[in-house]
This record gives C-alpha cells, sequence and structure tokens, in this order.
C-alpha cells in the first residue's frame, strides 16, 4: 500500500523577525537624527506612541502603508529601513552610533545659525587635530 504524504505548511503568525527589528532600528535611528520625539513621530503617523514605540523595538511588525507613512514623515525612500538587512550586519547601534544620533539630534535642536555654524567650525577643527 502507498503511503500518503502530506505537506504540512506552517503559517507564520504575527511574531516579529529579525527584519522587523532591523526595519525599527532604522526608523529610531532616523527619527533621533530628525530630532523628533517618539511622541512626535507617533503624532505624525496617527498611532499612539505605545505603538511607535513597539515599531522601534521590532515588537510589532508594520504594514506595507504604514511604512510608507513613516518614510514619508521620516523623509527617506522605503528602502531605506532595508539598507544593510541583507549582509547580516547586526542592527543594534554601537556606542559610538549612539552618540553620532545623539550629537545631530542635539545639533537640529540649536535655533541659532550662528551657534549651528560655530559647532560645526569647530567639529571641523578638532577633526583635523587627529
Amino acid at each position: 500500500m502507498d503511503s500518503i504524504v502530506t505537506k504540512t505548511t506552517v503559517k507564520p503568525g504575527n511574531k516579529a523577525t529579525d527584519i522587523d527589528r532591523h526595519v525599527g532600528v532604522k526608523i529610531r535611528e532616523r527619527r533621533v537624527m530628525l530630532g523628533l520625539s517618539q511622541q512626535q513621530m507617533a503624532d505624525m503617523i496617527g498611532v499612539t506612541y505605545q505603538q511607535a514605540h513597539k515599531y522601534e523595538r521590532g515588537i510589532n511588525r508594520i504594514s506595507a502603508g504604514r511604512l510608507y507613512e513613516i518614510a514619508q514623515v521620516l523623509t527617506v525612500p522605503i528602502g531605506f529601513f532595508f539598507d544593510g538587512a541583507e549582509s547580516g550586519r547586526a542592527s543594534e547601534l554601537n556606542p559610538r552610533q549612539r552618540m553620532c544620533l545623539e550629537v545631530a539630534r542635539n545639533f537640529a535642536q540649536i535655533q541659532n545659525e550662528r551657534h549651528q555654524e560655530a559647532l560645526s567650525q569647530m567639529a571641523r577643527a578638532l577633526a583635523a587635530e587627529s
């Protein structure tokens, strides 16, 4: 008697994956670079602070439509969120990257253009000494 082999497909659930976490890190990276708080971004895309936080942590998956909205708010192409994903590069930021993002965020919050220019010149001078 021939045995019947059935192929069972496992339907992926709504559980977040490594790519969801990678996209979340890229969202946070860009948001911080623009000097936006999670609350500000949440308001701009029409979700709660908690939901925006879950997106950034990769806890909740992001629909294509929502990712499009996030890309519009953060002024990046959709592909930005997937940069580096195929290389297997760790998506967590190292301490130096975190510091650079913090500097960029703080710089963006400086309202006085003369102060921004002075800070920029100081950074160039310090970099030239190294």
